[in-house]
């Protein structure tokens, strides 16, 4: 089995992020300086462009008041990339 594309990875976690922050009513400013980052880092996550450290996972985590599992979206292992390029 082919391993899922880090692109896809990263497009899916970020897409799973801006769903929980906009569920908050949270701009992407506010989640930032909640969590102590840049509005452009947080761009960037919700973009699929950055990679989050486990440590940025756990300042997100706390900033939205959720536990940190809840930031990584179930990919399924037969998933081919067909999500949308939002």
């Amino acid at each position: 089995m082919k391993p899922i594309p880090h692109t896809l990875i990263q497009k899916v976690v970020g897409k799973h992020l801006r769903d929980l922050r906009l569920a908050q009513g949270l701009s992407q400013e506010e989640l930032a300086y909640r969590a102590g980052m840049h509005p452009t880092y947080i761009s960037g996550i919700e973009r699929g462009r950055r990679n989050p450290s486990i440590t940025n996972f756990y300042y997100l985590a706390h900033a939205l008041d959720v536990h940190p599992k809840q930031l990584i979206p179930s990919i399924p292992l037969d998933n081919k990339g067909e999500e949308n390029d939002d």
